[in-house]
C-alpha cells in the first residue's frame, strides 16, 4: 500500500499543491509552522475521514477559502485508485469520490488507505486520561473493522440522548419513559464494542510485549489489560453474555446516574492498563519507560494492520524523532525498513540517507 501522488487545493496553508512520493521513506523537512504536519493531516483525512488535530472540517479549509480539495493517487490491494474529498465552508456537506465515483459516505473508501499515525502527543498517551487511550483503540479499530465504527457511532448517538434524559428528567419527568429503550440499545451496542476491543487488545498485547522486550534490551516485560465495566470478568466471552452483564451494570448504577445526571455505566468509560513487570506504568513509570511503551504500541499497531489486511499501512511519524533520545531514534528508524513512511522533522541530519527529502516553506515545496 502506498501513496504515489497527493494534490491539495485550499487545504490548511496549501493553496495549490501536487507532489509525488516514493514508495519508501519520504522525509518532510522545514521550520515550524510551515505546513509539514498539514501534509500528514491531509493523508490522514483521506485514510480515516477526519483530521487528527481537529474534527471540525471548517478548520481544515484555508483562511478565506470556500472549499478544500484533497486527492491522492494510491496503490492498494494490487490496484491503482484515486481518493478525493472536497470540503466546503458553511453547512454544505463534503463530497467524497473513489476513482471518480461519488460516494454517499466515507464507508465506501474505508480501508483502501490505512495509516498508522505517531505524533508527539502519543509519546505520553499512557500517562494521559482514559479518553486518550480509548481514542488510540478507536482510531485503529475504525480502520480495521467497519462494523466497529458503525456500532461506535450509533452508541455515541444513543449516549447523547441518554445524557440529555439524565440531565433534564427533573424538569421533565416524562423523559424517563424512553430511558429503557436507550438502556437496551446501549447494552446491545456496548457488547459489540467491548467484543471488538477485547479481541483487538489480545493481539495488541502480544505484539506490544514483543517490541517492548526488544526495545528495553530484554530488561522489562510489558502487559496490557483491558478495563471495562466492573462486572465483566472476561471481555472475550460471547456478545450475548456481555449484553446481559451490561444490562445488570446499568441497573445497579441507575440510581446514581439519576442523582448525578451522568452516564456512569458502559464502554465509554473503558481504559487500558499498562504494566511493566507487574507495576502500573501510569502511576510509577518514568518518562523514558512511558515513551518506550508508547513507541512499542504504535509499532505493534502497524504489525497488526499488516497481519490483518495483508497490506502494510502507511506510517506517519509527525515530529516524533526530535522528541526521542538517540537510542530510541535508532530503534524506530531500524523498524521502518519496509513499507511507505512519512517523517516530518526540522533537522534532517540523521535521516537524509533514508529516502526522498521534501522541503516545505510557507505551504510550498522547495525544489
Amino acid at each position: 500500500m502506498r501513496i504515489d501522488k497527493l494534490s491539495l487545493k485550499g487545504f490548511r496553508n496549501y493553496e495549490d499543491l501536487s507532489i509525488p512520493f516514493v514508495p519508501g521513506v519520504n522525509l518532510i523537512v522545514g521550520d515550524n509552522a510551515q505546513g509539514k504536519t498539514n501534509l500528514l493531516e491531509a493523508i490522514c483525512y483521506l485514510s480515516t475521514g477526519h483530521g487528527f488535530r481537529t474534527r471540525k472540517e471548517a478548520e481544515l479549509i484555508g483562511f478565506g477559502k470556500e472549499l478544500a480539495d484533497l486527492e491522492a493517487e494510491i496503490w492498494s490491494y494490487e490496484r491503482e485508485r484515486t481518493l478525493r474529498a472536497v470540503l466546503f465552508s458553511g453547512r454544505r456537506p463534503r463530497q467524497l469520490y473513489l476513482s471518480g465515483v461519488k460516494q454517499k459516505t466515507f464507508a465506501g473508501m474505508r480501508g483502501l488507505l490505512t495509516t498508522v499515525l505517531f505524533c508527539p502527543e502519543d509519546l505520553m498517551v499512557l500517562k494521559a486520561g482514559a479518553s486518550a487511550r480509548r481514542k488510540l483503540l478507536d482510531d485503529a479499530l475504525c480502520q480495521l473493522r467497519p462494523g466497529y465504527e458503525k456500532a461506535l457511532t450509533e452508541y455515541n448517538r444513543l449516549l447523547d440522548h441518554k445524557s440529555r434524559i439524565l440531565k433534564d428528567h427533573r424538569e421533565s419527568p416524562s423523559l424517563l419513559d424512553a430511558l429503557p429503550e436507550f438502556q437496551n440499545g446501549l447494552a446491545h451496542l456496548g457488547a459489540i464494542i467491548i467484543s471488538y476491543r477485547a479481541n483487538y487488545l489480545q493481539k495488541l498485547a502480544r505484539c506490544t510485549a514483543k517490541f517492548h522486550l526488544e526495545f528495553s534490551g530484554r530488561k522489562e516485560a510489558l502487559q496490557l489489560h483491558y478495563k471495562t465495566v466492573s462486572n465483566i470478568e472476561d471481555p472475550l466471552c460471547g456478545r450475548e453474555e456481555l449484553e446481559k452483564r451490561l444490562l445488570e451494570h446499568q441497573s445497579s448504577h441507575l440510581r446514581a446516574e439519576l442523582e448525578t445526571g451522568q452516564c456512569l455505566s458502559g464502554p465509554h468509560k473503558d481504559d487500558l492498563d499498562v504494566l511493566l513487570d507487574g507495576i502500573s506504568l501510569k502511576a510509577f513509570g518514568s518518562q523514558g519507560q512511558t515513551r518506550t511503551a508508547a513507541i512499542s504500541l504504535k509499532l505493534a499497531e502497524r504489525e497488526i494492520f499488516l497481519e490483518d489486511t495483508g497490506e502494510e499501512p502507511v506510517l506517519l511519524l509527525d515530529d516524533v524523532l526530535s522528541e526521542l533520545d538517540p537510542r530510541r531514534q535508532d530503534f524506530v528508524l531500524n523498524q521502518i525498513g519496509t513499507g511507505q513512511v512519512f517523517i516530518t522533522c526540522c533537522e534532517k541530519d540523521r535521516v537524509t540517507e533514508l529516502g526522498k527529502v521534501i522541503t516545505v516553506e510557507r505551504g510550498k515545496i522547495k525544489v
